[in-house]
C-alpha cells in the first residue's frame, strides 16, 4: 500500500452504497431465486388458512400432479373457471376417480362447498414465509419497482461521489 491516506468520507459513501444494494438484494431474493427452482410464488390475502399460513404470507408452490395430493397437503388452485383468484387450502380428500379434490381452509368450520377439479389444480404449497407477502406487494407494484430503481441509482451515485472524493484527495496530496 502506498503512503497515501484514504478518504474517510469516500469509505463511508462506499459502505452506505453497498448496504443499500445488500438491502435491495435481501428484499428481492425471496421473490426471484425460488422461481429458478420451479416454484410459483403467491401472496396470501385471506385468513382462511390461519394460523398455519397467516394473511400476508408468501407461499411457494411446486407444480405437481393432482392425483398425488393427499389428505393434509396444502394445495393451491384457481377459485373458479372465470376467477383469476388463487386459493390455498388443505386437502381433505382426493377423489381420483372423479378427478376432484375436497379442500378446507384451516380456519373454516366445514369443507369447501365445491370440490376442486383437477384442471384448477396448481400445485402443493411447500413453503410459506409470514409477512413476506407485504414486501412482495411493495416491490412488485409500479411504485416499488421505481423505489428499487432509485435504490440502485443511489448506490451508483454514492460510488461516483466516493471516487470523486478519492481522486480529489489524491490530487491534494500530490501538490
Amino acid at each position: 500500500m502506498s503512503g497515501r491516506k484514504k478518504s474517510p468520507g469516500a469509505a463511508i459513501l462506499r459502505a452506505v452504497s453497498i448496504l443499500v444494494l445488500l438491502l435491495l438484494l435481501a428484499a428481492c431474493l425471496p421473490l426471484t431465486l425460488p422461481r429458478l427452482f420451479g416454484y410459483q410464488i403467491y401472496t396470501v390475502v385471506s385468513g382462511s388458512m390461519e394460523p398455519a399460513i397467516p394473511t400476508g404470507s408468501l407461499v411457494y408452490i411446486r407444480e405437481g400432479k393432482p392425483e398425488e395430493a393427499v389428505a393434509g397437503d396444502v394445495i393451491a388452485f384457481y377459485g373458479g373457471a372465470q376467477s383469476g383468484s388463487i386459493i390455498t387450502h388443505r386437502v381433505v380428500e382426493n377423489r381420483v376417480v372423479m378427478g376432484e379434490i375436497v379442500t378446507k381452509g384451516d380456519a373454516n368450520e366445514s369443507p369447501d362447498m365445491n370440490p376442486v377439479p383437477y384442471g384448477h389444480y396448481l400445485g402443493k404449497v411447500e413453503h410459506s414465509i409470514p409477512e413476506a407477502g407485504k414486501t412482495a406487494a411493495v416491490f412488485t407494484s409500479p411504485a416499488g419497482k421505481s423505489l428499487a430503481g432509485c435504490g440502485v441509482g443511489l448506490a451508483v451515485v454514492l460510488q461516483a461521489l466516493a471516487s470523486f472524493l478519492e481522486n480529489r484527495r489524491r490530487q491534494d496530496s500530490n501538490q
